[in-house]
């Protein structure tokens, strides 16, 4: 037979629980303006022998909701870090002020009106005045964009401490759940778990986590990245995110280290950037994505429109009568050496090779030396490997990884050409090792770095170093109809193998210059109509290479060159003798062409007719494919434009579709876990009077326990 509990032990359990409810509501109220609070309730259980038990105090918390709000929290931080960042970018390379392509516009404007007057000093002035406008801009834009890498890496550095400082929270706050928990069978510490799962919310805003609950059931809760690596383990010990930027310093990589005490072993793992979601995975992706390809893309554009110019001008002649030279200084670059490197105190040095500024693409390379150096001067192979802006390697249309062996010369002074446009001067000789890496990224700061080279409008070579004659004995009706000109570096010793003919002192070599067999082509002369010998300037002159059956007139000197006749002196020359001619009509037997430096032809603009040709011209590579889909200086820079905006525009989408999505789980949760002042302000008045209906059980107790006393006397 179960006893009954008496009318005080009933009225007594009563009071408290209502006491014990009117806390919880009081409790709910006073607290929702607290950030991270959970609404809390109060259940009871009825007692066997009457009354209510001490009753339990929990949150109301559905964990699907509380989930659903994390993972749409991260979303949203992603979202915005990544498009507050593109959107700055965006605005400077869009804006009108800032624009490369009003001062393109200009400075070729500048070169047609020159063209008009070759000899005309202030127009020549002018030309150098807008170059210098030019680059002045290149600059600006380049320096902003350094300044922007700087922002970021700081931002990452301090989203990286923010959520160290969480996780640390996280660990801490799980220990001292277990121990409150595990030390009180009627409530759980409500505080402590709130201020976890706000330290949850706010460490998801840095990256994409998810929790589980220990499987302990010691109300510890283990956090992990999404894409599986521990942050919070459920006994409280943690783990924190390292930077690492490994060879690159300056650019921030992350690491997972544990954080154990002695004598544990603590180690350390590689995390994907891509994969890490919130804030920093936003500012990764803006990075990687928009900042990092930007500053390749306009240090490309910068440097093939500098290149260009040069080669262009250096197959002129300038005011002075002399071969052109460069126009623009192009940045030099020094690899990274990677950290296992043999010698951290070695390194290798790069530059952009002369007139290959159509070759460049925006990649960054890594170096390997694969075999011990060798020889003198030593020698030994290296491997290079095309990587993304990321660090990733670069694949081609296949789906191969983009890659060149070669042998090179290790000694100073001595460039070695690799892919892409790029040439490097391994100046330490033998003393690299196997192994030895080193990182190249010479488009980083190339449009910071351009530079104007000369400051004198004389320097403009407008007029063509070369003219043809046609000979005023000529029976034919042969007449000029181009001469192109596409090389002018002067080695008379022929040991460069870019050597041209021209001898540097105002004409075209003879055997005396360059010390062969024979000159440079001096004379065309034709044996019939489609036959022609090509000859030198030596009295009797030479004879160099014989044409027979030509089927026309087209670039005759490289017909010579294919003829089999021409000299073993030249064979191993890439580009000699750097100039050619093409002629229309129909030539007699006996009419001759004669070649000759172009002396005092300083009212010639053909040079500078092809320098201002160069706005239209297709010249910046697009892509790493066969073809390098190219585009004109105006192009390639609205094509950096167009991209950024693109991207931009679609993270402001990204950016809204995720707060819409935050709103809705947030509304989600605050329907469970929130504080109504309505809802608790009903359970107050409910609540208040079960109070007092219990201490009228009381009293009504008491007062028929003082009638039995009564009766008694």
């Amino acid at each position: 037979m179960i006893k009954t509990a008496d009318l005080f032990s009933i009225a007594k359990t009563g009071v408290n629980a209502s006491n014990r409810l009117l806390n919880t509501t009081s409790n709910n109220i006073a607290n929702i303006n607290t950030e991270g609070y959970v609404r809390e309730r109060t259940e009871f259980k009825s007692e066997l022998t009457g009354g209510v038990d001490r009753g339990f105090t929990d949150r109301v918390l559905n964990q699907f909701a509380a989930n659903q709000l994390r993972r749409d929290i991260t979303s949203v931080g992603e979202s915005q870090a990544f498009f507050d960042r593109a959107e700055g970018l965006d605005n400077v390379l869009a804006s009108e002020a800032n624009s490369i392509s009003s001062a393109l516009t200009r400075f070729f404007a500048s070169v047609q009106t020159a063209a008009d007057d070759a000899t005309n000093i202030t127009s020549r002035d002018s030309v150098l005045g807008e170059a210098q406008g030019l680059v002045n801009r290149i600059n600006t834009l380049g320096d902003f964009m350094t300044v922007k890498e700087r922002e970021v890496e700081q931002q990452i550095e301090d989203s990286v401490n923010n959520a160290n400082a969480l996780i640390k929270q996280i660990g801490q706050l799980n220990e001292a759940i277990q121990v409150v928990g595990n030390s009180s069978s009627v409530d759980t510490p409500s505080t402590l778990m709130n201020e976890r799962d706000l330290a949850i919310r706010k460490l998801a805003e840095y990256m994409s986590i998810e929790t589980r609950t220990s499987p302990n059931s010691d109300l510890g809760i283990v956090v992990n990245l999404s894409s599986g690596e521990s942050l919070v383990l459920a006994d409280g010990t943690f783990n924190v995110l390292a930077l690492d930027g490994e060879p690159d310093f300056t650019s921030a990589q992350l690491q997972l280290s544990t954080g154990f005490e002695a004598p544990k072993r603590n180690t350390t793992l590689n995390v994907e950037e891509q994969k890490m979601g919130g804030a920093l995975g936003g500012l990764f992706r803006y990075r990687e994505q928009i900042l990092e390809p930007a500053q390749r893309d306009l240090g490309k554009l910068s440097i093939a429109l500098a290149d260009t110019f040069n080669s262009t001008n250096r197959q002129g002649m300038d005011l002075d009568g002399q071969l052109g030279g460069d126009i623009f200084a192009l940045p030099e670059f020094r690899g990274i050496n990677y950290p296992d490197n043999s010698d951290l105190s070695l390194g290798i040095q790069g530059r952009f090779t002369p007139g290959a500024g159509g070759d460049i693409t925006k990649t960054d390379y890594r170096i390997e030396v694969l075999t011990s150096p060798a020889g003198s001067p030593p020698t030994f192979d290296v491997q290079v490997n095309a990587l993304n802006t990321d660090g990733t390697e670069q694949t081609d249309s296949d789906g191969n990884p983009i890659t060149q062996t070669l042998t090179v010369t290790a000694e100073s002074g001595t460039y070695n050409a690799i892919m892409g446009g790029i040439e490097i001067e391994f100046s330490s000789g033998a003393g690299y090792g196997v192994g030895d890496q080193f990182l190249f990224q010479p488009l980083r700061t190339a449009a910071n770095d351009l530079s104007l080279q000369t400051t004198r409008g004389e320097d403009l070579a407008f007029a063509k170093p070369l003219r043809v004659d046609t000979n005023q004995a000529n029976l034919g009706d042969a007449t000029i109809l181009q001469v192109n000109i596409t090389n002018s570096l002067v080695d008379n010793s022929l040991t460069n193998t870019l050597a041209s003919g021209f001898n540097g002192t105002g004409g075209i070599q003879s055997a005396a210059d360059n010390g062969a067999s024979v000159g440079a082509p001096a004379v065309v002369r034709f044996t019939s109509e489609s036959d022609f010998e090509v000859l030198d300037n030596a009295v009797p002159p030479n004879v160099i290479a014989t044409v027979t059956g030509a089927s026309d007139l087209n670039n005759l000197l490289q017909q010579a060159k294919d003829s089999g006749t021409w000299p073993a002196d030249f064979a191993g020359l890439e580009d000699y003798p750097g100039y050619d001619f093409s002629l229309q009509g129909r030539p007699k037997a006996g009419d001759s062409f004669d070649i000759g430096f172009n002396t005092d032809g300083f009212a010639d603009n053909r040079n500078a007719v092809s320098l201002a040709g160069l706005q239209q011209a297709d010249t910046v590579r697009q892509s790493v494919g066969s073809n390098g889909n190219k585009a004109t200086f105006n192009e390639a820079y609205a094509n950096i434009v167009g991209s950024i905006g693109a991207k931009t525009a679609n993270g402001q989408i990204e950016l809204e579709a995720a707060k819409v999505l935050q709103t809705q789980s947030s509304d989600w949760f605050e329907s469970t876990s929130g504080v109504s002042l309505d809802e608790e302000a009903a359970n107050l008045i409910q609540f208040q009077q079960s109070y007092a209906a219990a201490a009228r059980i009381l009293s009504t107790a008491q007062d028929l326990f003082d009638t039995i006393l009564a009766a008694a006397r």
